[in-house]
């Protein structure tokens, strides 16, 4: 059986991913700000796509669905940076207290990134299948966020497999490529079922709306969160319809610190609930007697009753104290102590 006490205990804070992507749209100056806006947010990373569009496409490479704006080929070039500009993007991520990761969509887009001395990757998930970049990017090393929104079981292990004749440095991401995802279909216990087919750390690339699914994630031991970010969703472009502003990414960031923290902090019910005797007092109930009682009246259910404050004889044992003997002569409305009454 899974520890998870002790996963909880051990493990890592989980690592926030703010995928930018092309959000930029091909400005230099707003993929600055978004960095800075990541930075602001307490994300631990911030992810571009670097797209070489003669590497990657046909020039009629169909659009997808949700964004029919213009041409991949031409969209692919038009929002791309030059080799200094990504080692710009880079530098001033590590100025802003970020990471700096970018989705290779080709080899030769690896090759740049490797230029520019990524320490890690994030294979989106209609590159799970291509297994001749996957080498290359396994070939250098590094780890692997291996995202798995497009794939069959066969094909996840067929990616997860050819990293791992290089290195064990995989976390699997649970996906569905759908923009936006519905709650139905975002799949949380895929998760597990990858933890357990390939003993690796597992995380969630969270396409809704809201920041939900990836607060449930974390509760299932997602140890990589990755969400898309936005100045604004009324913004052009294939992503920004489905990421959160800013300040929704920075309540994501904290929700999952506050998560973090309650999942690693054990309570104790009994210890909690000595800590809380001043509480009891005060919002719990004792027995009270609702009539004057005599020293040596066998007590009946009509002359107690139970009332607030709790620093009497509990109102659980009131069944147990009909029968018993005054010990002395008791005044109406008294809370009821032991010494009240006959052992």
């Amino acid at each position: 059986m899974f520890n998870w006490k002790a996963f909880f205990e051990k493990r890592e804070p989980v690592f926030i991913i703010a995928e930018v992507g092309s959000v930029h749209d091909g400005s230099f100056g707003n993929a600055l700000k978004l960095i800075e806006v990541a930075a602001e947010c307490k994300a631990d990373a911030v992810k571009f796509q670097t797209h070489i569009a003669a590497a990657e496409t046909l020039r009629d490479a169909p659009m997808p669905p949700y964004f029919k704006g213009e041409p991949r080929y031409e969209y692919f070039e038009r929002t791309g940076f030059t080799p200094d500009q990504w080692q710009q993007l880079k530098a001033h991520s590590e100025q802003n207290g970020v990471k700096f990761l970018s989705s290779p969509f080709s080899e030769a887009a690896v090759e740049l990134l490797e230029s520019v001395g990524v320490d890690r990757y994030k294979v989106g998930s209609g590159e799970t299948t291509n297994l001749p970049m996957l080498e290359r990017i396994a070939r250098t090393g590094k780890p692997v966020l291996l995202s798995s929104g497009m794939s069959s079981w066969d094909e996840l292990d067929a990616a997860v497999n050819t990293i791992r004749r290089h290195h064990d440095h995989i976390t699997v991401l649970q996906c569905t490529s759908e923009y936006p995802c519905p709650y139905e279909e975002v799949g949380l216990n895929i998760m597990a079922e990858m933890r357990a087919r390939y003993g690796l750390p597992v995380g969630l690339s969270d396409h809704t709306l809201t920041s939900y699914a990836s607060l449930a994630a974390v509760v299932l031991g997602a140890s990589v969160i990755e969400k898309h970010l936005t100045f604004s969703r009324r913004m052009y472009g294939s992503d920004a319809r489905h990421s959160l502003e800013p300040a929704e990414f920075a309540d994501l960031v904290a929700g999952i610190r506050a998560v973090e923290t309650m999942l690693r902090c054990a309570v104790d019910k009994d210890q909690m609930a000595g800590q809380m005797r001043e509480m009891k007092q005060i919002f719990e109930k004792s027995v009270v007697t609702l009539v004057d009682i005599p020293a040596g009246t066998v007590i009946t259910r009509d002359m107690i009753g139970i009332k607030k404050p709790g620093t009497g004889i509990p109102a659980r044992r009131f069944e147990e104290l009909i029968g018993k003997r005054a010990a002395r002569n008791i005044g109406r409305d008294a809370v009821l102590q032991e010494e009240d009454l006959h052992a």
